[in-house]
Protein backbone atom coordinates (compact mmCIF):
# COMPACT_ATOMS: atom_id res chain seq x y z
CA UNK A 1 0.00 0.00 0.00
CA UNK A 2 1.09 3.21 -0.92
CA UNK A 3 0.92 6.48 0.97
CA UNK A 4 -1.74 9.27 -1.27
CA UNK A 5 0.50 12.41 -1.66
CA UNK A 6 -2.19 15.05 -0.18
CA UNK A 7 -0.36 18.40 -1.55
CA UNK A 8 -2.17 18.96 -4.33
CA UNK A 9 -5.43 20.01 -2.24
CA UNK A 10 -6.07 23.25 -3.54
CA UNK A 11 -6.83 26.81 -1.44
CA UNK A 12 -10.04 26.69 -3.35
CA UNK A 13 -11.26 23.31 -1.93
CA UNK A 14 -10.37 24.97 1.66
CA UNK A 15 -12.50 28.17 0.80
CA UNK A 16 -15.16 26.32 -0.19
CA UNK A 17 -14.99 23.84 2.60
CA UNK A 18 -15.13 27.17 5.11
CA UNK A 19 -17.40 28.91 3.41
CA UNK A 20 -20.11 25.91 3.45
CA UNK A 21 -19.82 25.52 6.92
CA UNK A 22 -20.80 29.04 7.37
CA UNK A 23 -23.98 28.47 4.70
CA UNK A 24 -24.89 25.77 6.58
CA UNK A 25 -24.82 27.41 10.28
CA UNK A 26 -27.00 30.39 9.11
CA UNK A 27 -29.31 28.08 7.01
CA UNK A 28 -29.76 25.16 9.69
CA UNK A 29 -29.45 27.10 12.56
CA UNK A 30 -30.55 26.05 16.16
CA UNK A 31 -32.29 22.86 14.56
CA UNK A 32 -29.46 21.08 13.67
CA UNK A 33 -25.94 20.22 14.64
CA UNK A 34 -22.51 20.25 13.21
CA UNK A 35 -19.84 18.22 12.41
CA UNK A 36 -16.43 17.90 11.59
CA UNK A 37 -14.87 14.55 10.95
CA UNK A 38 -11.61 13.43 9.29
CA UNK A 39 -11.52 9.99 7.88
CA UNK A 40 -8.15 7.92 6.55
CA UNK A 41 -9.46 5.78 4.24
CA UNK A 42 -8.12 2.54 2.28
CA UNK A 43 -9.79 2.74 -1.61
CA UNK A 44 -9.44 -0.03 -4.50
CA UNK A 45 -11.53 -0.41 -8.00
CA UNK A 46 -14.34 -2.60 -8.41
CA UNK A 47 -14.29 -3.93 -12.36
CA UNK A 48 -17.00 -6.41 -14.06
CA UNK A 49 -14.60 -7.58 -16.82
CA UNK A 50 -11.64 -9.97 -16.32
CA UNK A 51 -9.34 -8.49 -18.34
CA UNK A 52 -9.13 -5.28 -16.57
CA UNK A 53 -8.20 -5.72 -12.84
CA UNK A 54 -7.82 -4.18 -9.61
CA UNK A 55 -3.99 -4.59 -7.99
CA UNK A 56 -3.88 -3.43 -4.32
CA UNK A 57 -5.36 -1.03 -2.36
CA UNK A 58 -4.08 2.43 -1.55
CA UNK A 59 -4.53 4.50 1.57
CA UNK A 60 -6.55 7.92 1.25
CA UNK A 61 -8.04 10.59 3.01
CA UNK A 62 -11.04 11.97 3.88
CA UNK A 63 -12.56 15.40 6.08
CA UNK A 64 -16.67 16.71 6.31
CA UNK A 65 -18.32 18.83 7.64
CA UNK A 66 -21.86 17.56 8.17
CA UNK A 67 -25.49 18.64 9.77
CA UNK A 68 -28.07 16.63 11.38
CA UNK A 69 -31.47 17.01 12.23
CA UNK A 70 -33.75 15.30 14.25
CA UNK A 71 -36.70 13.98 12.25
CA UNK A 72 -39.03 11.38 15.11
CA UNK A 73 -38.04 8.70 17.39
CA UNK A 74 -34.69 7.97 16.34
CA UNK A 75 -34.24 8.79 12.99
CA UNK A 76 -32.12 11.70 12.04
CA UNK A 77 -31.66 13.33 8.52
CA UNK A 78 -28.06 13.96 7.92
CA UNK A 79 -25.74 16.02 5.46
CA UNK A 80 -23.26 18.26 4.23
CA UNK A 81 -19.77 18.62 2.67
CA UNK A 82 -17.35 16.36 2.03
CA UNK A 83 -13.92 16.27 0.48
CA UNK A 84 -12.07 13.07 -0.36
CA UNK A 85 -8.51 12.04 -2.00
CA UNK A 86 -8.66 8.51 -2.86
CA UNK A 87 -6.51 6.09 -5.66
CA UNK A 88 -6.36 3.10 -7.28
CA UNK A 89 -4.42 0.93 -9.13
CA UNK A 90 -6.01 -0.55 -12.68
CA UNK A 91 -3.83 -3.50 -15.06
CA UNK A 92 -5.51 -4.33 -18.28
CA UNK A 93 -4.09 -7.91 -19.24
CA UNK A 94 -3.84 -6.45 -22.78
CA UNK A 95 -2.36 -3.37 -24.85
CA UNK A 96 -4.70 -0.64 -24.24
CA UNK A 97 -5.09 3.12 -25.24
CA UNK A 98 -4.72 6.03 -22.71
CA UNK A 99 -5.64 9.31 -23.40
CA UNK A 100 -4.51 12.44 -22.13
CA UNK A 101 -5.83 16.17 -23.96
CA UNK A 102 -2.55 16.86 -26.05
CA UNK A 103 -2.17 12.88 -26.94
CA UNK A 104 -2.56 8.99 -27.20
CA UNK A 105 0.00 7.13 -25.32
CA UNK A 106 -0.33 3.18 -25.77
CA UNK A 107 0.00 1.05 -22.17
CA UNK A 108 1.44 -2.32 -22.63
CA UNK A 109 -0.14 -5.61 -21.13
CA UNK A 110 0.28 -5.97 -17.74
CA UNK A 111 1.52 -2.24 -16.89
CA UNK A 112 -0.36 -0.40 -14.31
CA UNK A 113 -2.39 2.82 -14.20
CA UNK A 114 -2.52 4.39 -11.26
CA UNK A 115 -5.64 6.51 -10.44
CA UNK A 116 -5.16 9.80 -8.05
CA UNK A 117 -8.52 11.35 -7.59
CA UNK A 118 -10.20 14.31 -5.48
CA UNK A 119 -13.64 14.66 -4.88
CA UNK A 120 -16.03 17.07 -3.46
CA UNK A 121 -19.19 15.36 -2.62
CA UNK A 122 -22.77 16.09 -1.02
CA UNK A 123 -23.63 13.52 1.20
CA UNK A 124 -27.36 12.83 2.26
CA UNK A 125 -28.39 10.20 4.49
CA UNK A 126 -30.68 8.80 6.80
CA UNK A 127 -29.16 8.45 10.59
CA UNK A 128 -31.10 5.71 13.42
CA UNK A 129 -29.53 6.22 16.86
CA UNK A 130 -29.74 3.52 19.92
CA UNK A 131 -31.04 5.68 23.27
CA UNK A 132 -27.67 7.38 24.98
CA UNK A 133 -26.50 4.72 28.12
CA UNK A 134 -24.06 5.87 30.30
CA UNK A 135 -23.14 8.47 27.80
CA UNK A 136 -22.76 6.16 24.63
CA UNK A 137 -24.65 6.25 21.35
CA UNK A 138 -24.48 3.89 18.60
CA UNK A 139 -25.10 5.03 15.57
CA UNK A 140 -25.95 3.02 11.49
CA UNK A 141 -26.12 5.82 8.73
CA UNK A 142 -27.16 4.93 5.28
CA UNK A 143 -27.39 7.44 2.40
CA UNK A 144 -26.24 8.91 -1.15
CA UNK A 145 -23.62 10.91 -2.34
CA UNK A 146 -23.53 13.37 -5.23
CA UNK A 147 -19.60 14.04 -5.82
CA UNK A 148 -17.54 15.93 -8.39
CA UNK A 149 -13.88 15.50 -9.54
CA UNK A 150 -12.02 18.05 -8.61
CA UNK A 151 -8.40 16.67 -9.24
CA UNK A 152 -8.07 14.29 -12.10
CA UNK A 153 -4.71 12.77 -12.34
CA UNK A 154 -2.56 9.66 -12.92
CA UNK A 155 0.94 7.79 -12.82
CA UNK A 156 1.52 5.53 -15.60
CA UNK A 157 5.31 4.29 -14.61
CA UNK A 158 5.89 2.41 -17.80
CA UNK A 159 5.72 5.38 -20.24
CA UNK A 160 7.34 7.91 -17.39
CA UNK A 161 3.89 9.60 -16.23
CA UNK A 162 4.02 11.07 -12.69
CA UNK A 163 0.58 13.08 -11.77
CA UNK A 164 -0.24 13.78 -15.46
CA UNK A 165 -4.24 15.28 -15.65
CA UNK A 166 -6.19 13.18 -17.36
CA UNK A 167 -9.45 14.55 -17.42
CA UNK A 168 -10.54 12.90 -21.19
CA UNK A 169 -10.42 9.28 -18.71
CA UNK A 170 -11.65 9.97 -16.02
CA UNK A 171 -15.71 11.26 -15.28
CA UNK A 172 -16.19 14.43 -13.52
CA UNK A 173 -19.50 13.61 -12.14
CA UNK A 174 -20.20 10.78 -10.12
CA UNK A 175 -22.70 9.37 -7.29
CA UNK A 176 -22.00 7.16 -4.55
CA UNK A 177 -23.69 5.36 -1.70
CA UNK A 178 -22.55 4.98 1.62
CA UNK A 179 -23.31 3.02 4.80
CA UNK A 180 -21.62 3.61 8.34
CA UNK A 181 -21.83 2.70 11.69
CA UNK A 182 -20.37 3.45 15.27
CA UNK A 183 -20.86 5.35 18.58
CA UNK A 184 -20.91 9.06 19.63
CA UNK A 185 -19.27 9.26 23.22
CA UNK A 186 -21.16 12.49 25.45
CA UNK A 187 -18.04 14.60 26.60
CA UNK A 188 -19.87 18.19 27.51
CA UNK A 189 -23.39 19.53 27.02
CA UNK A 190 -24.13 19.07 23.27
CA UNK A 191 -20.83 18.08 22.57
CA UNK A 192 -19.81 14.36 21.71
CA UNK A 193 -17.28 12.40 20.12
CA UNK A 194 -17.21 10.29 17.27
CA UNK A 195 -15.65 6.96 16.17
CA UNK A 196 -16.97 4.93 13.65
CA UNK A 197 -16.27 2.82 10.28
CA UNK A 198 -17.87 3.44 6.93
CA UNK A 199 -17.90 1.47 3.55
CA UNK A 200 -18.55 3.48 0.08
CA UNK A 201 -18.96 2.73 -3.80
CA UNK A 202 -19.09 4.75 -6.44
CA UNK A 203 -22.72 3.81 -8.42
CA UNK A 204 -21.48 4.87 -11.83
CA UNK A 205 -17.81 3.98 -13.91
CA UNK A 206 -15.05 5.91 -13.40
CA UNK A 207 -13.28 6.00 -15.70
CA UNK A 208 -14.50 6.61 -19.63
CA UNK A 209 -14.84 4.17 -22.20
CA UNK A 210 -13.74 4.62 -26.01
CA UNK A 211 -13.92 2.54 -29.46
CA UNK A 212 -10.64 1.39 -28.66
CA UNK A 213 -10.47 -0.04 -25.25
CA UNK A 214 -12.77 -3.09 -23.95
CA UNK A 215 -15.70 -1.74 -22.45
CA UNK A 216 -15.73 -2.24 -18.72
CA UNK A 217 -17.55 -0.59 -15.54
CA UNK A 218 -14.37 0.63 -12.76
CA UNK A 219 -16.19 1.51 -10.34
CA UNK A 220 -14.63 3.46 -7.02
CA UNK A 221 -14.36 1.91 -3.36
CA UNK A 222 -13.67 2.99 -0.12
CA UNK A 223 -13.34 2.30 3.48
CA UNK A 224 -13.24 5.06 5.72
CA UNK A 225 -12.05 5.21 9.34
CA UNK A 226 -14.10 7.66 11.18
CA UNK A 227 -12.95 10.29 13.79
CA UNK A 228 -15.30 13.68 14.70
CA UNK A 229 -16.65 15.67 16.97
CA UNK A 230 -20.59 16.93 17.21
CA UNK A 231 -21.27 20.31 18.20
Amino acid sequence: MLPLNLTAVTKKTVMIAVFSAFILQASFAQDYRYGLYLSPMISWFGTDVDNISNKGARAGFGANITAERHLTDNWYFSSGLGFSAVSGRLVNSSASFFRFSDHTSTIPEGEPIVYRLQYLSIPVGMKIKTTETGYLVYFAEFGLDPKVAISRRVDIPSISVEGKRAADEIKSLNTGYHISGGAEYSIDGNASLILGIGFESNIFDTTRDYETNESDRSRQRMVRFIFGINF
